[in-house]
């Protein structure tokens, strides 16, 4: 039976990586995300199986609209839309630092550091409660939720590791809620993933080299380290695993 899946973000970098992965599965694959030229050219290297839908994870009727537009059953809602707003504003993490206290004052510093936090918290966590929200009704019994979270949300990384360990949290409440309709809902939490947008601005090789210098196993993670570890929680052999936080990081950051 084909199963429909939904990935928030898909058009690039991880959730295209998890979109290929299920389209090579023979699922039928909606991806969304903000920009339609992306999406298309996604599209395009999927595949028949593979459809597009504009949405901003972050717009309640964007959401809506979306929903409208989706079958009537959801197998595998993945909400991987996201990334660190920080970087998208104008006072940037050097002017508010890396913690949000640069040592200024004053109201425009406020309003920066307020409108950076609610970003990432919107962009991070509450795109993944909205769209969940959004399917609850389509999702099917025996069928999965996976949210990418960061290792971020254990190194102290400012409002984007805040929003990311507002994720891990939520998580556990929503695995609680899904479960008694036997649908699991774990996060994924990748570490440094090369070749995305995500981090192709990141300092060049002297922070690739840095960040592979802190994994056990001597590289960077890519893409399809992440879409394998999203298709196994989706499938039947991990039907057990829920409520979960799995790091797929190379051991830059270890579990107790």
């Amino acid at each position: 039976m084909t199963r429909t899946v939904v990935v928030t973000g898909g058009g690039t970098g991880i959730g295209y990586a998890v979109a290929a992965a299920f389209a090579a599965e023979g699922a039928q694959v909606f991806i969304t995300g903000r920009r339609q030229s992306v999406l298309s050219e996604a599209a395009a290297r999927l595949g028949e199986g593979a459809r597009t839908l504009v949405c901003d994870a972050t717009d309640p009727d964007q959401i809506e609209a979306l929903r409208d537009q989706l079958p009537t059953t959801v197998d595998v809602l993945v909400n991987n839309a996201g990334g660190n707003r920080d970087l998208d504003t104008p006072a940037g993490p050097q002017r508010l630092g890396a913690v949000g206290l640069s040592g200024q004052s004053g109201p425009d510093d406020l309003h920066a550091l307020a409108a950076s936090w609610r970003a990432n918290m919107e962009g991070n966590l509450v795109s993944a409660v909205l769209m969940t929200a959004a399917l609850n009704k389509q999702l099917a019994p025996g069928g999965a939720v996976v949210h990418i979270g960061s290792f971020a949300a254990d190194r102290g990384a400012g409002s984007y590791g805040a929003a990311k360990a507002g994720l891990n949290s939520w998580n556990t409440f929503l695995a609680r809620q899904l479960g008694a309709r036997d649908i699991t809902s774990n996060v994924v939490a990748p570490g440094y993933i090369a070749d995305t947008e995500f981090f192709r601005d990141k300092g060049g090789e002297q922070f690739h080299q840095a960040r592979v210098a802190e994994t056990m196993n001597g590289r960077a993670g890519y893409p399809e380290d992440i879409a394998g570890t999203v298709v196994f929680l989706a499938s039947p052999a991990a039907r057990h695993i829920t409520g979960q936080v799995i790091n797929v990081n190379g051991g830059a950051v270890t579990t107790r």
